[in-house]
């Protein structure tokens, strides 16, 4: 029985985020790098939805490489690229990016990869931190957080006398400015009226 013995390969992929930029530049550079094929995407940074880049994914085996031109070709933002080099990571796969020299497969490529990993999760961190803090300070001052209201209690107690003097609360929203579903969510649902009262 013959066992077949695979290669690993270098895969390269390159992205644009709009139909007038061209690709050359990234397609040349991850050919000089060896790649022997090469997957593209035209999507914004922000869009998830990257069909070549599921399809390399899926092609990628224990021992490849995914090479790009540029971090930011890969990832959406920070957290996202250090998923997604995790990930290939967990399959096996190195990662390269040519423009910064990272390259996971050596002892360096992984300490820089580590090293933004720590720093994704130190800025997480003080994010969190900050948050914590300035909702401490607003409720010291007394200050809730949230929405403002948008009835006051005095607006509130004319929205009863208004209803108890026969108002709808249809009549009522439009006359106070808000929204019936608000009025609603203050004085409760109108009670029928009986039918002899309209």
């Amino acid at each position: 029985m013959e066992q077949s013995c695979r290669v690993s390969e270098l895969l390269g992929y390159a992205r644009v985020s709009t139909a007038e930029q061209t690709l050359d530049l990234q397609s040349d550079a991850l050919s000089v790098a060896g790649c022997s094929r090469i997957w593209t995407d035209v999507a914004s940074g922000a869009t998830t939805s990257r069909p070549e880049l599921d399809s390399l994914f899926s092609h990628l085996r224990e021992g490849d490489t995914l090479v790009v031109w540029r971090l930011d070709r890969l990832g959406r933002n920070l957290p996202h690229l250090l998923q997604t080099i995790t990930d290939l990571e967990e399959k096996g796969v190195g990662f390269r990016s040519l423009t910064e020299s990272i390259d996971t497969t050596t002892a360096g490529g992984k300490l820089i990869f580590n090293i933004f990993g720590a720093l994704a999760s130190f800025e997480r961190d003080l994010i969190r931190e900050r948050t914590a803090a300035g909702l401490a300070a607003a409720r010291a001052r007394g200050k809730v957080g949230g929405r403002p209201r948008k009835m006051t209690d005095s607006r509130i107690r004319q929205a009863r006398k208004m209803r108890e003097g026969g108002m709808s609360q249809t009549e009522i929203a439009e006359v106070l400015g808000v929204g019936r579903t608000t009025l609603y969510q203050y004085l409760g649902p109108q009670k029928s009226r009986r039918s002899g009262d309209q």
